[in-house]
């Protein structure tokens, strides 16, 4: 299928690893230009390999998305590489590193760095590529949540509550820029095997009902998903990286303030 991204510059927001960095893959395949923007200092290294890897042009930024004003300088740098902007996926995130259930078991200061990252560094990335998309009256935001910003999962309240939050400024955002031809949709990925998996799994380990029946990684790992994702599998980067250049694309040119679930089926509304 082709996307018509060939030329168009993409913007990819956490795109040293992971999710992220399947999602620069993602649009380095169909040909766009992409910005790889990270605070892992290998970000130059990764956006060169993707280039290699498929022909295209791409350029590395340092950046970190709780920095604002390091944020803005971005859109002027990028244009000045690729091109103006017409695509930005943010897909930074994190845990709080703690398993938080009953959430009492947490400090409110646990809450504070996930908050930070999650939902103030996605309206920072917001308030700081918008004026351009605005003035160009074109483009389009995917903003990465979670299904656990739609359940209220109890293994890391900070993370749902911050997820949540991220959706519900994407549809604020979708409505807002509407007018000016700039779509805005948020992607919910379900069980995808990255740091920030593992990650609550090792605070899982910690627990008491971890320490007194311990599994390794993979066993919790399958053990939650034949529970909760109808499919039966993982999903992986590629499957995120799949629909986020689809929404990118023209053929999604009516799909604006939508949260889009790529789970396997975790989360169904009636």
């Amino acid at each position: 299928m082709n996307l018509e991204l060939n030329g168009t510059v993409a913007v990819v927001v956490g795109a040293a690893n992971g999710i992220g960095r399947a999602v620069a893959d993602g649009f380095a395949a169909e040909g766009a230009f992409v910005a790889c923007v990270d605070r892992d200092e290998r970000i130059e290294e990764v956006a060169a390999e993707i280039g290699d890897t498929h022909d295209t042009r791409t350029a590395g930024f340092s950046a970190d998305v709780t920095d604002y004003q390091g944020l803005c300088a971005l859109p002027k740098l990028i244009a000045s590489a690729l091109g103006p902007h017409d695509h930005l996926v943010c897909t930074a995130g994190m845990g709080s590193g703690k398993f938080g259930f009953p959430f009492w078991n947490l400090d409110p200061k646990d809450w504070e760095q996930t908050l930070q990252v999650n939902l103030t560094g996605t309206v920072n990335v917001a308030h700081a590529f918008t004026p351009a998309m605005v003035h160009r009256r074109r483009g389009g935001f995917l903003f990465y949540a979670s299904v656990a910003g739609q359940i209220g999962s109890q293994t890391d309240p900070p993370y749902s509550a911050s997820k949540a939050g991220v959706i519900n400024f994407s549809q604020c955002a979708a409505r807002d820029l509407g007018p000016y031809g700039v779509r805005v949709n948020c992607l919910c990925p379900g069980m995808v095997k990255t740091d920030l998996n593992e990650g609550v799994w090792k605070a899982w380990c910690e627990t008491e009902e971890g320490q007194q029946n311990p599994q390794t990684y993979d066993e919790w790992a399958e053990e939650k998903i034949k529970r909760v994702v109808p499919l039966g599998e993982w999903q992986e980067p590629e499957d995120m990286a799949a629909m986020s250049v689809f929404l990118a694309s023209p053929r999604a040119r009516h799909i604006t303030g939508q949260t889009i679930n790529v789970d396997g089926g975790f989360v169904m509304h009636s």
